[in-house]
């Protein structure tokens, strides 16, 4: 049994290359009664590593780092715990400007949202929070920017409606608005459905479409020009 079984914390990783911040951020993490810092890695090397022996929940993942980049150790991570069907970590991956590209391919391997490594502590630590309960930690704002930008189709190319051929009308609509950010309960209203039914179409949805996030459909509506 590890030493840290009965533990309720959520147990946190930071992988950076600077001293400074990670150092920063464990005095941060530490300091909260519903945390615990458990280790930090100076590459995505390090990364896959401390993944592995230390069992974080969350991960916060610089992109830009020597030996291996971020994109790359989050790839790997999430593929091994899928492969050994590990629940965690969950990763966020932290940038310094909003419109870094290295942002969406980290989405697309698994990545639960972004940061800015500006972000106000408050926010950052709210964010590790709803990461653990499950959820997605982008901004729609920061959203359209990120993935407007780095879609970036032609002017004359329209929306790609084959590529939700699969789904049902009602599933299409639902789509939209999960792509638009909306919440459960708020797309819920807007149908006029129940909240575990708008659950049912979401994991319907994500199944057809091949994506494991709603953050993953928000990408993938971009890519495809479905959203204007």
């Amino acid at each position: 049994m590890n030493d840290f079984d009965g533990d309720a914390r959520i147990r946190v990783a930071l992988v950076d290359d600077q001293v400074l911040f990670r150092a920063g951020l464990e005095m941060m993490v530490e300091s909260q009664p519903d945390m615990i810092f458990c280790g930090s890695a100076r590459d995505g090397q390090e990364a896959v590593a401390i993944a592995g022996s230390l069992a974080p929940d969350v991960m916060l993942m610089d992109l830009r780092m020597p030996v291996m980049g971020g994109v790359e150790a989050t790839q790997r991570i999430v593929t091994s715990a899928r492969a050994g069907g590990a629940g965690k970590p969950k990763i966020i991956a932290l940038t310094t400007f909003n419109r870094d590209e290295a942002v969406v391919e980290a989405i697309r391997a698994g990545a639960s949202g972004f940061l800015l490594k500006s972000a106000e502590p408050e926010f950052l630590l709210a964010a590790i929070r709803t990461v653990h309960s499950g959820h997605a930690v982008i901004a729609p704002g920061a959203a359209h920017d990120l993935f407007a930008h780095a879609a970036a189709p032609a002017p004359a190319a329209g929306p790609d409606l084959e590529s939700i051929a699969e789904l049902t009308a009602r599933e299409k609509n639902v789509f939209l608005l999960v792509a638009k950010g909306l919440s459960n309960a708020e797309i819920a209203a807007n149908v006029f459905a129940s909240e575990a039914t708008v659950k049912s179409h979401v994991r319907s949805i994500l199944a057809k479409l091949g994506v494991r996030t709603r953050i993953q459909l928000v990408a993938f509506a971009y890519e495809h020009r479905l959203l204007g």
